[in-house]
């Protein structure tokens, strides 16, 4: 019973560390697509929904310079990108592509890559 007890112990020990970790990490690393409007942002997700490849639109679409390297902006930190895009990138599951954001910049498709 004991040994029973002790393994249900590490098993839960183990889920909510992941979960812990999970929620706290400090780093993303996304890709974004910038366009003009809303309605490109729009024409763009669903065109990637539909098989495109995000790196692809990135390249062709993007008004940012990471286009040229499918959208990839690398790790960042809180802090370092405007409130609108870091909420959305903090907050959208990896390998999920955002709704447009709109943002002083423009609109953005963001896709998290990874987190740590």
């Amino acid at each position: 019973m004991i040994k029973l007890f002790t393994k249900i112990l590490a098993i839960i020990v183990l889920v909510t560390g992941m979960a812990f970790a999970e929620e706290n990490f400090t780093e993303v690393s996304a890709s974004h697509i910038l366009v003009r409007t809303a309605a490109e942002a729009l024409q763009i997700k669903k065109d990637i929904e539909e098989g495109g490849s995000f790196e692809y639109y990135a390249q062709k679409y993007s008004l940012c310079p990471s286009g040229r390297n499918g959208g990839n902006l690398g790790y960042f930190g809180r802090g370092q990108m405007v409130p609108e895009f870091e909420r959305k990138a903090f907050s959208l599951p990896v390998g999920e592509v955002s709704d447009p954001i709109h943002t002083d910049f423009g609109w953005h498709l963001i896709r998290v890559n990874e987190r740590r």
